[in-house]
């Protein structure tokens, strides 16, 4: 096994092309999958049905909106597509827009009235992201909302000027006059005057009343603003790693690395002994079944752990120089090394047991490769969109090594999941060993 190793690694050695093809080109796709994942469905592409037939510009509480500018502006949450019903209703059924967003008829009525709250409906098919349209659109509704409460809260202070100070105005359409809170304090002081006794307690009394009803008013522009918008959201940003040096982004890469190397070359590895008719000579009494399997897997366990130390170091620098301090892996090293190791290791058992079920070196290469992204693309893919995805998923290395990973580089107390992880990897790696151990004696027929 020991001679079988350093001949491995020797061949491996002399073929530098290779070995960057096997180490840049998963990291390449690492860092795609990774930017994917991040921002697919951030602008998920929905049909707006304007049945009321919007204005380009809306007036409300006396302020000028373009509607198109204000939908524009909520781009960033959704693409929004102007289209008939019927147009709508037969994109949403073939997939191209994920939902629709119903103006309905007096819509522009009841926003501009401020009586009625309006409404807008929203329509998605059944399935597993449209929790993330309805998210969009309320998103879509809030800066929406945002920017007409502003409206309203000027069009309500104005009646309550109106309130204070007097004069005219229209609501619905009707004009009307008022002489103010300020105006009838002064009738009810020179009313106090009366010399009826009766005449000058009820004018005492009303004068009281419009006092503290002034006072009450006064402070009724801030407490409405406040009331509108209790929270605010002030945004301040500090220094921080960007995506593509997140720690997910790495163990995403580690774990993509470690697989296509420990499927590539297990699986090429160990067809490559019967296609140099070397694995009946071996297996005559230099080796067992069960030691060619294990220096295979060994063998792919020493290059992804040096290719993986390898690469965390090198994140490392890259963090470090790009000034995004925290969560450096240093003082994580040996964790990641173990991860990196027992990875390499479970991907190998599963190449070797490619390799010997497609017995042929090229053969066993393409269907390694072909192997190695559905299961990345499924270790990916959350439990909670694709139940079915997520069980395959746990039944296969790439998950649980990129968990472990995870763990080790930013957990604050990785030892439950990086645990976890290795149980897993461990159990995952002897089950495949054992069906490796079974499949490579078909290599001597």
């Amino acid at each position: 096994m020991r001679l079988l190793l350093a001949k491995d690694l020797r061949i491996f050695g002399r073929s530098p092309g290779i070995v960057a093809a096997l180490v840049l080109y998963p990291l390449i796709v690492a860092v795609i999958v990774g930017l994917v994942v991040r921002y697919a469905g951030d602008r998920p592409r929905i049909a707006l049905v304007d049945e009321d037939g919007l204005p380009a510009v809306l007036d409300v509480g006396g302020q000028s909106f373009d509607v198109q500018l204000i939908f524009d502006r909520a781009a960033e949450d959704v693409e929004l597509v102007r289209l008939t019903r019927e147009e709508a209703e037969r994109r949403l059924a073939s997939g191209d827009v994920l939902g629709i967003v119903e103006i309905p008829e007096g819509f522009e009525r009841d926003l501009r009235g401020m009586v009625r709250q309006p409404e807008v409906k929203l329509r998605t098919t059944e399935s597993a992201i449209a929790t993330r349209v309805v998210e969009k659109v309320q998103a879509l509704v809030y800066v929406v909302n945002l920017q007409l409460q502003r409206a309203y809260i000027e069009a309500n202070l104005q009646y309550v000027n109106l309130l204070k100070d007097g004069g005219s105005g229209s609501f619905l359409g009707d004009d009307f006059d008022v002489i103010g809170l300020a105006e009838a304090a002064r009738r009810l002081d020179r009313l106090a005057q009366n010399p009826d006794p009766e005449v000058q307690a009820e004018a005492k009394d009303l004068a009281n009343f419009v006092r503290q009803a002034r006072l009450a008013l006064e402070s009724t522009d801030d407490s409405l603003r406040a009331t509108a918008n209790p929270i605010q959201l002030e945004r301040e940003e500090s220094g921080g790693r960007a995506l593509i040096l997140s720690a997910d982004v790495q163990a995403y890469a580690l774990a993509l690395t470690l697989g296509f190397i420990g499927l590539i070359v297990a699986a090429a590895g160990i067809a490559g002994e019967r296609d140099e008719n070397v694995f009946g000579r071996l297996t005559r009494g230099l080796v067992r079944l069960w030691e060619l399997v294990g220096e295979k897997i060994a063998f792919v366990a020493v290059v992804g752990g040096i290719i993986g130390l390898l690469l965390a170091v090198v994140f490392g620098l890259v963090v470090e120089l790009g000034n995004a301090a925290g969560g450096e892996p240093w003082g994580r090293l040996p964790l990641v090394l173990v991860g990196v190791v027992l990875g390499a290791a479970a991907f190998g058992a599963l190449g070797v047991l490619i390799g010997a079920l497609a017995r042929e070196a090229r053969a066993a290469t393409l269907v390694a490769f072909l192997v190695a992204l559905p299961i990345v693309l499924l270790g990916l893919v959350p439990s909670s969109v694709v139940p079915a995805a997520g069980g395959i998923s746990q039944a296969l290395p790439f998950a649980h090594t990129a968990n472990l990973l995870s763990a080790a580089l930013a957990d604050a107390d990785p030892a439950v999941t990086v645990l976890r992880e290795i149980g897993w990897l461990l159990g995952l790696g002897a089950v495949f060993a054992v069906l490796a151990r079974v499949a490579v004696r078909r290599l001597g027929e």
